[in-house]
Formats: structure tokens, C-alpha cells, sequence
């Protein structure tokens, strides 16, 4: 079954709008999410079902789960919400009024609770310069990676606030070990303590190894600015050991991003399979 093409498409659209939704009125949500899905083409718009709404309508999607809370010394919040849409495109206006479109088609099941805007940066650069999934698999190794066998995927989101000022004033060879790359040429210091940021996530050094797709652009707004982090999986486990080991629950060594950035959202999603007219929500709406 083919699976929403926005989520590995390339190259990643200029603008994007992340809409988090909460529940309102439960008894509405089959009309609701009827009158979404002729809209989720999961090219320009994507759609992310939270635990919450499953549990709404009597259903068990199996593989999901809400974001955890780690026992760590480093906060990772979870703040699930109910339904996530992924607004994607090259016009930001067009986004916004898309955006508000969709609260009003999804009132009263669902209230908007948080909405995110995010940009791409210098073709894909994070705020702090450096460049932002290098190390993700492409093509079928992509598709492996991050869509299941029935074509759905699982996505993990959350919003990092850098303290860009603070890290703007470190020397350079600070900001590099940071991360573990160099920021003139996006090498990989051979040298770089083990609290870099590569070495926490090396991919290939979990076992078994946790391969997941990024599709994170940059944010900014009264919050702050940073990084709204997508990571996509066959199942949520790749991106939750790596989020473990970053955190020091594995070893005790704690990611160096945290040295200056901090999740302030956590949510887990469920991005079903399209069916041949719209996205196939059958798990969740037959009867």
C-alpha cells in the first residue's frame, strides 16, 4: 500500500506549518475526520494520529504509543496531542490560510493547541550552521527505514530551542566537538569526545541498528528558535534508543546538544497509508 509521499519527498519545500490538535468534543470526531481526509493528499498535507484520538474511538493501532517520559537528567517533555497535521509547500501565506481552514473544518471534535512554523535554512542548515541530516539513508534505503510494510509510518516530533547566542560565543573547536563535525566542510572529527552529537546518534552502532529519516527544518517565533525535529520510522524504537542514549540513560553520557538547546515539545504519531482515493483511516473508522 503506498504510503504519504510528502514524508520522504525531495527536495523539502521552503515552508512548513505543524499543526497540533487536542480533543474537544470526541462524540464529533467521525464527522471531523470525514471531512479532513479529502484533504490529506500526505503530499502538501500529512496526517499524524496521536494515541489520544485511537483511544477516542475504541481503537488499537498497534506499534502506537504515546511519548515517553525518560527518567533522565535532561528534560525530554512529552507533550502528546491528539492529531498532528504537516502542512508543507513555497508560500507561506498559502500555509497560513490552509492552516486556519483546518481549524475551523475540525471544530468541535478537535481545538488547535499549538501550531509551529517552520523554514528551510541555507538548503537544509540548522540554525547553528551546521548541516541537518547528513548521515540519513536515501532512497530505498529511506523508504526501508522509515515506512512499515503496510505503508503507514511512524513519526516522532519535537521542538528544540537553541540558545543560539550562547553557542554562538563558544570557539569554533567547541561548537565542533559539540556536534562532531566540522562546520567548514561538514567532516566528522575523527578525535571528538563521545559526547558529540554524531556519536550519540551514529545510526549504525545501536543493536540492532537504529535507522530513522530526519525531516526537520528551522523555527522561530515568541518561543524562541531552533530545530522542529521530525523523525521518521518503520516503528517509533530507533528514534527512542537514540533519544535514551542521547539523554545518558545508556552509558551516563549526556548528548552535547543539551549544552545548548532543550526539547520543549514530544509527540508520537501514527502517519497512516494512503488508500487508492484518500489516506486509508480504515483501522480507526470501520465499524
Amino acid at each position: 500500500m503506498p504510503f504519504q509521499q510528502g514524508l520522504l519527498a525531495k527536495p523539502v519545500p521552503a515552508h512548513a506549518r505543524h499543526l497540533f490538535f487536542s480533543l474537544q468534543s470526541p462524540e464529533a470526531l467521525p464527522a471531523a475526520l470525514d471531512a479532513l481526509l479529502p484533504q490529506v493528499d500526505g503530499l502538501q498535507l500529512i496526517l499524524g494520529i496521536g494515541a489520544p484520538l485511537a483511544r477516542a474511538l475504541g481503537r488499537d493501532v498497534p506499534g502506537l504509543r504515546v511519548f515517553p517520559l525518560l527518567d533522565a537528567a535532561v528534560e525530554n517533555p512529552s507533550t502528546q496531542h491528539a492529531l498532528w497535521l504537516w502542512l508543507r509547500g513555497n508560500e507561506r501565506g498559502d500555509l497560513l490560510l490552509r492552516a486556519q481552514a483546518l481549524e475551523h473544518t475540525l471544530a468541535p471534535a478537535l481545538r488547535l493547541a499549538d501550531s509551529v512554523e517552520g523554514f528551510l535554512h541555507r538548503g537544509g542548515r540548522d540554525l547553528t550552521g551546521y548541516e541537518d541530516g547528513t548521515e540519513n539513508p536515501v532512497d530505498e534505503d529511506a523508504e526501508q527505514a522509515a515506512i512499515a510494510a503496510d505503508g503507514s509510518s511512524f513519526a516522532a516530533f519535537q521542538l528544540w530551542k537553541h540558545d543560539l547566542e550562547y553557542f554562538k560565543s563558544l570557539p569554533q573547536a567547541d561548537q565542533d566537538n559539540i556536534i562532531g563535525r566540522r562546520l567548514s566542510d561538514n567532516e566528522e572529527l575523527e578525535d571528538a569526545p563521545e559526547s558529540a552529537h554524531v556519536k550519540r546518534t551514529a545510526q549504525e552502532s545501536f543493536e540492532p541498528e537504529a535507522f530513522m529519516v530526519r525531516r526537520s527544518v528551522s523555527w522561530a517565533d515568541q518561543r524562541g528558535a531552533g530545530l522542529a525535529f521530525v523523525a521518521l520510522g518503520h516503528s517509533f524504537d530507533a528514534f527512542e534508543v537514540q533519544l535514551r542514549r542521547m539523554s545518558g540513560l545508556e552509558d551516563g553520557i549526556i548528548d552535547g546538544l543539551y549544552r545548548f538547546s532543550r526539547p520543549l515539545t514530544g509527540g508520537y504519531y501514527w502517519c497512516p497509508p494512503m488508500g487508492e482515493a484518500a489516506v486509508d483511516l480504515s483501522q480507526l473508522l470501520q465499524a
